[in-house]
């Protein structure tokens, strides 16, 4: 009888602990540059309880990415198809003909693993997340120190011409005037201490 109940109760216990993060999500977003990658690649390795949310795109694969872990590459025609079934929770052309977004299906595969989903994604993105899940997600905007700062670092990189850097900034200091609708900003000029405000915005939304 007491082993009946207590694997009654073993099964409860472990009911809850399963649905802990059912619907919790964190959005880390930010314009191109400011350093949303790094912070997220941080929290992935601190956190055993997140989980990288891999995003659909329809670009071609690059020769050191692999699908189903860097994205699901997946064609323009499945992409528009699954638009219409309503399978994305957001998505956006970013560029003529080039599509990224986040499935549902993606989400709940994180959630049915006891996992809290990790976003990085494009403010825009960010947005249509946090409308569909106001209670249970956590975004946290990365800014730059300053739009020159910015600039400076996308430059450095070397693949951008005049004009694409150029739109890239324009892009940076429209995305930045949206910062005030996001839960927590945190300013990116020093990586390590970024990295540590961002750790402690994780603990207490994950109350660990």
């Amino acid at each position: 009888m007491n082993n009946k109940n207590n694997s009654g109760i073993n099964s409860v216990s472990f009911s809850l602990h399963m649905a802990s993060y059912q619907n919790k999500i964190i959005i880390i977003t930010a314009p191109s540059g400011a350093g949303k990658t790094s912070i997220t690649r941080h929290l992935l390795k601190k956190f055993p309880q997140l989980a990288f949310s891999i995003s659909a795109a329809t670009r071609q694969v690059r020769s050191y990415e692999k699908n189903g872990t860097d994205y699901y590459f997946i064609t323009l025609q499945d992409f528009k198809q699954k638009i219409q079934h309503n399978e994305f929770v957001e998505w956006e052309m970013v560029y003529e003909g080039k599509y990224y977004g986040t499935l549902k299906s993606e989400l709940q595969r994180l959630w049915d693993n006891d996992k809290c989903p990790l976003l990085d994604i494009d403010v825009k993105g960010a947005i249509h997340v946090q409308q569909q899940y106001p209670d249970t997600s956590l975004t946290i905007f990365i800014e730059p120190p300053s739009v020159d700062e910015l600039k400076r670092r996308l430059d450095s990189r070397g693949t951008e011409t005049p004009e694409s850097l150029q739109a890239r900034v324009n892009k940076a200091s429209y995305e930045i005037s949206f910062k005030e609708h996001f839960n927590k900003s945190i300013v990116n000029d020093d990586l390590t201490r970024a990295c540590a405000k961002a750790e402690e915005m994780v603990r207490e939304f994950l109350k660990i």
